[in-house]
């Protein structure tokens, strides 16, 4: 009776062994790097969209993550606006802590970002935002990029991360929308 017993917890230890690194090689063989763009047409002029992007003080306005933690500690450092701006945030776990600074501003072309996650995990990534004249109206693409380490591979298999933050981009975008037509906030989300 012992020897089946052993016998079965060696057979079940073997396939959960296996299982493991059956995990382990999918979760290697994941792409490291990963793209995150959203686009909208804004109902207003580029130099319009830029202002509110290129001004840190003015993100927390229309920012798809600003009401999730109304509790959440900001603080700014640098211009206000432009090369050097940055931007530092410490609230509650689903918007967590991190610091965002510009690190390239062409007017009413494009605002380049480095963002520094601290938590709920640690991550450097980069972002920006383009901008793109249609008449009266102005084409904003959201694009953030970075590379995942095993950790992030992993949840990225257990988590839609572009539809997640691509979601998040989306309001982000409907929001800043909002701001410059002078349209109502689409408040609370």
């Amino acid at each position: 009776m012992i020897k089946k017993i052993l016998l079965a917890a060696a057979a079940l230890a073997s396939v959960l062994v296996a299982l493991v690194v059956a995990f382990l090689i999918v979760v290697a063989k994941q792409p490291a790097d990963f793209r995150i763009t959203r686009s909208a047409t804004i109902a207003a002029a580029p130099a319009v969209v830029f202002e509110q992007v290129n001004d840190m003080h003015k993100w927390q306005d229309w920012s798809p993550w600003a009401k999730i933690d109304p509790n959440v500690k900001i603080t700014y450092a640098g211009p206000a606006a432009g090369v050097g701006a940055a931007y530092t945030w410490s609230g509650n776990n689903e918007v967590g802590e991190g610091t965002m600074t510009v690190t390239e501003s062409k007017p009413v072309e494009v605002v380049r970002f480095k963002l520094e996650f601290l938590k709920p995990f640690a991550a450097t990534n980069a972002a920006e935002f383009t901008f793109k004249p249609e008449g009266d109206k102005t084409s904003v693409t959201w694009t953030m990029t970075g590379t995942n380490n095993f950790a992030g591979k992993a949840f990225a298999l257990l988590m839609n991360m572009d539809k997640m933050v691509g979601g998040d981009f989306e309001r982000g975008l409907s929001n800043l929308n909002a701001i410059v037509s002078g349209a109502p906030k689409p408040w609370p989300q």
